[in-house]
């Protein structure tokens, strides 16, 4: 909104700084700021409110040590995210770019789902909350309508750079270095040369034409990411400071990928895709991270609030539309390798369990309780350590990340 209003001071009164309010740096760092002291500042008093309403946490007994004292700790924390993310978005981002209203539907969207389920749990008393099932539809139906958004929306484009004997110079003594901007269902693939993929390629078989189902590909991969990255970042909001923490690393890499990819300048440096328009994700992901950074003031050890499934849900799901809006969702298992982890240990627990159950009568266990934190938590490792090795991890995972601009 103050970006339509500072441009129209602009345009008619030539009102003196407005015209910062075009550099998407500027407004990404505004944005950030903001949402950081919207948390921190209003947060305090969400958990109040929180605590007078009585949602506080019921924990169940899994014998961790510090376990007792956090039941009653208010929880639905991820309401502070969200509205400490929501608000700068709608204040200083262009809200008619296709990429800022995809993150907004994702944002609204999941946090509705672990909201849903967060209410059931504490004022229905029923520990499982919302139904696995209907937590699975609701992510498939967020991947459904992001994908076809990313598919159909004639404002997604991509624009690749031209072989090098077709980049001229134009009158105004430009290089022209990328083509015209067309739809692609390509993807980036990290660590190769030319590091392009091009899902709809998976129905070749098809013969000529293949390219007008890509569409099917497409959605099924983003419904594919967006609830296993969702799930991932679920199972690691376990400890004290662990999901928060080790998202905002993620999301704060992510702002760098959509910088570089939006800016034509740094794609053509960098040799990257150019995505015309998705730089304006930057003031989004860096709202969302001021958001993380702000809720962790009050999430460390010891947790005066937790993000509960309206937190944790809803950072899945919009990490996961931001990797694939800016076509780096092949980068997810090692940005996101903490959630990777996590979800990895779970599975590899429960499929062991039923294995040994069904071959030698009792169930046996590769780690001592899943998710992996908890494992080291029965280890007696004391959580903050457990958590912050984990962030170092995370920032090494990051790095790694980054390097893969250069590193083919």
């Amino acid at each position: 909104m103050l970006y339509y209003l500072f441009e129209y001071l602009e345009s008619i009164m030539d009102f003196p700084g407005a015209g910062l309010f075009h550099f998407i740096t500027f407004r990404a760092a505004a944005a950030f700021i903001l949402s950081l002291l919207i948390s921190t500042i209003y947060g305090k008093r969400i958990i109040d409110f929180l605590r007078n309403q009585q949602v506080g946490e019921t924990v169940r007994d899994l014998g961790l040590d510090g376990q007792k004292q956090k039941s009653g700790t208010p929880t639905m924390g991820g309401v502070i995210i969200i509205l400490a993310t929501l608000i700068p978005v709608l204040l200083l981002a262009k809200l008619d770019n296709i990429y800022v209203i995809i993150l907004i539907i994702t944002t609204v969207w999941m946090g509705l789902i672990g909201f849903l389920d967060d209410y059931i749990k504490v004022f229905k008393k029923d520990k499982g909350g919302l139904s696995g099932k209907f937590k699975v539809l609701g992510q498939v139906g967020l991947g459904i309508i992001v994908g076809s958004m990313l598919y159909f929306n004639d404002g997604v484009t991509i624009k690749e750079q031209l072989p090098k004997d077709q980049q001229i110079v134009n009158k105004e003594g430009r290089k022209i270095v990328f083509g015209e901007a067309h739809k692609s269902t390509k993807t980036t693939v990290p660590f190769l040369k030319n590091n392009e993929l091009d899902y709809s390629k998976a129905l070749s078989f098809l013969g000529d034409g293949y390219e007008k189902y890509g569409w099917i590909v497409f959605i099924f991969v983003v419904v594919f990411i967006v609830t296993g990255v969702s799930n991932g970042a679920n199972l690691t909001d376990g400890i004290d400071g662990l999901a928060a923490g080790s998202s905002a690393i993620m999301v704060i890499a992510l702002a760098l990928f959509a910088w570089v990819s939006g800016n034509i300048i740094f794609a053509d440096y960098l040799d990257v895709m150019y995505i015309p328009n998705s730089g304006e994700m930057t003031v989004f992901i860096l709202a969302f991270a001021g958001a993380l950074i702000g809720f962790l003031w009050y999430n460390t050890y010891p947790a005066q609030v937790f993000m509960g499934d309206t937190g944790s849900l809803t950072i899945g799901g919009i990490i996961a539309v931001i990797a694939i809006a800016i076509r780096k969702e092949l980068l997810l298992p090692i940005l996101a390798g903490i959630f990777v982890v996590e979800n990895l240990s779970v599975i590899m627990q429960v499929s062991w369990f039923k294995y040994t159950r069904k071959k030698y009568g009792e169930g046996r266990r590769i780690f001592r309780m899943s998710p992996l934190h908890h494992h080291y938590q029965k280890l007696s490792y004391h959580e903050s350590k457990i958590v912050v090795r984990f962030w170092i991890v995370g920032i090494l995972l990051a790095v790694l990340t980054i390097v893969t601009l250069k590193l083919r």
